[in-house]
């Protein structure tokens, strides 16, 4: 008994000298947590005869009572003289305020808007299509119809259809602009479309589910191949601020023909594939409503993001969609 009223005249001191939450949290767990000394008390009854059990049990209890009763009124009190500290504190209007860091454009978006800005120095404009789109202007428009085998080559996000609806999917490339713009313009035309495309694929160091694409696009009457390579080397060397060593390889892509894949050579890296690109095919062009007898021209589709891991020699596709600042404070 003499040690139970020894610990409450002591918690009791302890608690009225608190000043802070913090202080007194710890008090109630000093006195009133699991481990703390009323909670030893109780655990120690089963070592004691029957009658003082009770007796000491009863005791505890009730000092227990009063230091819970003890520590909400200290806890309130404690509250309201914050509450009126706070009410009461003034603000000198004439101190400096926090330095706020200022943000800046994702990497990607920095080599997005370089990438537009160079090719509408060469004469082209800048257009835009739907990141949802429907089955034909993805696929069957661009010569890859229903079951083709090419059409493997796109790992595809299908979305849920209704009944008696068109088929839409997350687009695959951006390849689909080039179709709706031929629609609805004459040309001669020369056009980029930038914009996010979708694959449906394991997602590793050079592999991302999402990445960004642009889709280039020129009709004439007379437009060759080697309109084609002289555009896509001034880019190039407006790109990477020096001339890059170029070559065509033969490839295959539906939508185009002939189709070539288009390799840059970087000193101690030797060749790297960085987009591909073809004279446009008949069939797309029917499919855009013009005359393959009266017009030509060229596609290309270029990986941003590969872009942007070459030009700041980030060596995984995944740190641009981290959201990591320390990544993205080197840009």
């Amino acid at each position: 008994m003499e040690k139970i009223n020894e610990i409450f005249e002591t918690a009791q001191k302890e608690i009225k000298k608190a000043q802070t939450l913090k202080k007194l949290e710890e008090l109630w767990i000093k006195y009133l947590g699991r481990k703390g000394k009323i909670s030893l008390i109780f655990s120690s009854l089963k070592n004691l005869p029957p009658e003082e059990r009770k007796k000491i049990g009863k005791e505890a209890n009730l000092i227990k009572s009063k230091l819970e009763s003890l520590f909400e009124e200290k806890k309130k009190e404690i509250q309201k003289r914050l509450k009126e500290r706070e009410k009461g504190k003034k603000i000198d209007v004439s101190l400096p305020g926090e330095r706020i860091k200022p943000g800046h454009l994702h990497p990607l978006t920095q080599v997005l808007d370089e990438i537009e800005k160079i090719f509408e120095r060469m004469g082209f404009s800048v257009v835009f299509g739907p990141e949802i789109e429907n089955e034909w202007y993805n696929f069957d428009g661009l010569n890859i119809p229903k079951d083709h085998p090419a059409r493997d080559l796109w790992n595809t996000f299908w979305i849920k259809k209704k009944k008696g609806s068109k088929k839409y999917l997350l687009r695959t490339h951006t390849s689909p602009v080039q179709l709706r713009y031929m629609e609805r313009h004459t040309p001669p035309f020369r056009i980029i479309a930038p914009g996010r495309v979708f694959r449906f694929e394991a997602t590793d160091a050079s592999h991302e589910i999402q990445f960004y694409q642009l889709e280039g696009l020129v009709i004439d009457k007379k437009i060759s191949v080697a309109n084609f390579r002289g555009i896509i080397e001034e880019f190039f060397k407006s790109f990477f601020k020096k001339r890059i060593e170029i070559r065509l390889r033969p490839s295959y892509f539906p939508f185009t023909e002939p189709s070539f894949e288009v390799d840059l050579k970087f000193p101690g890296k030797g060749w790297l594939e960085i987009m591909g690109a073809g004279m446009v095919h008949p069939k797309v062009l029917l499919a855009g409503k013009l005359s393959p007898k009266n017009w030509q021209g060229f596609a290309f589709g270029l990986g941003v993001d590969r872009l942007a891991m070459i030009k700041y020699k980030v060596n995984d596709i995944r740190l641009f969609y981290s959201n990591n600042l320390e990544f993205l404070k080197n840009f």
